[in-house]
C-alpha cells in the first residue's frame, strides 16, 4: 500500500545533505533555523512512512499529515535556499507531495 522504497531512500538521502546555499533572505539566520526544522520534519515523515503496517485507515492519515509536511517544508526550501540545492529539494519534495496527493485520492476516500 506504499509508493515504491526507492522514493523513500531519495528523500531520506536528500533530507540529510548539508545545506549550504542559503538564500540572501535568510541573512539573520533565520533561514538557518528554518532550513534545520524542515530537514527534521522531513526526516519525520519518512520515518513515518517506513512504519506503515497495511492498515488503510492508519495508512491514510500518515498520508495525510506527510502530504502536510511536504508543502510546509517546500515552503521553507523555496524561501530559504538558493541555486541547485534549491532545485534538487524543491523537486524532491514536490514530487513526493504529489505522489501521496495522488495515493490518498485514490485510496482513502472517505478516510
Amino acid at each position: 500500500m506504499r509508493p515504491p522504497a526507492s522514493r523513500l531512500a531519495a528523500a531520506l538521502t536528500l533530507a540529510l545533505l548539508p545545506t549550504g546555499a542559503m538564500a540572501q533572505a535568510g541573512a539573520d539566520g533565520t533561514c538557518a533555523r528554518d532550513v534545520l526544522v524542515a530537514q527534521s520534519m522531513q526526516r519525520v515523515a519518512i520515518d513515518q512512512l517506513e512504519q506503515t503496517d497495511g492498515d488503510e485507515a492508519k495508512s491514510c492519515r500518515i498520508w495525510r499529515r506527510h502530504v502536510d509536511t511536504m508543502r510546509r517544508v517546500a515552503s521553507v526550501y523555496g524561501r530559504c535556499l538558493s541555486g541547485s540545492e534549491r532545485n534538487e529539494r524543491l523537486a524532491q519534495v514536490q514530487a513526493s507531495e504529489k505522489e501521496f496527493a495522488s495515493a490518498l485520492r485514490e485510496r482513502c476516500k472517505g478516510r
